[in-house]
């Protein structure tokens, strides 16, 4: 594994479901705010030792679909309570892979994301970078981040999601 570590708040279950479900598909932008809360309230019970925010990103096929990146969304809200930098558009997803939901085991998730992401601009070396999403399924995702930001010359990357499924 690449990343460092994987941080979550809650199962993907229930209420939480819900409320992603609702921020991700149902266009409900509104509720970036009180989930980032819900966020900065769990690190600053449990620190990380992070200093810059990195969303992870959506291929610009399905941002154009979708219309936000929700992971952004959260990121942009962290970075404001927390305040730490968000790292934008500095890390690329540059191939359009299925949803990880979709797929069925955690090794098609981690051929579905493998050399998926790509780092541009410098500003990586030495860095502990906080990698942000809603949710994690297997890691895959959150790992294939990882590797593309330690390639560029991170020191450490974490991973932070509002819930997880594993």
């Amino acid at each position: 594994m690449d990343i460092d570590g994987i941080r979550s708040l809650f199962r993907f279950e229930g209420t939480v479901r819900q409320a992603i479900h609702h921020f991700k598909y149902r266009d409900i932008k509104a509720l970036a705010a009180p989930l980032a809360q819900l966020m900065e309230g769990y690190l600053r019970a449990n620190p990380l030792p992070v200093q810059v925010l990195v969303p992870v990103p959506l291929h610009p096929r399905r941002l154009r679909q979708r219309g936000y990146n929700q992971s952004y969304l959260l990121a942009r809200e962290l970075s404001k309570l927390v305040s730490l930098p968000l790292a934008e558009g500095w890390l690329l997803r540059l191939r359009n892979t299925p949803p990880q939901a979709k797929t069925r085991s955690v090794e098609q998730r981690q051929s579905n994301v493998a050399e998926a992401f790509l780092c541009r601009g410098g500003g990586w070396q030495g860095k502990s970078l906080l990698l942000i999403d809603d949710v994690c399924t297997s890691g895959a995702t959150l790992n294939a981040c990882a590797r593309a930001l330690k390639e560029a010359g991170a020191s450490s990357v974490w991973g932070l999601t509002v819930a997880r499924e594993l």
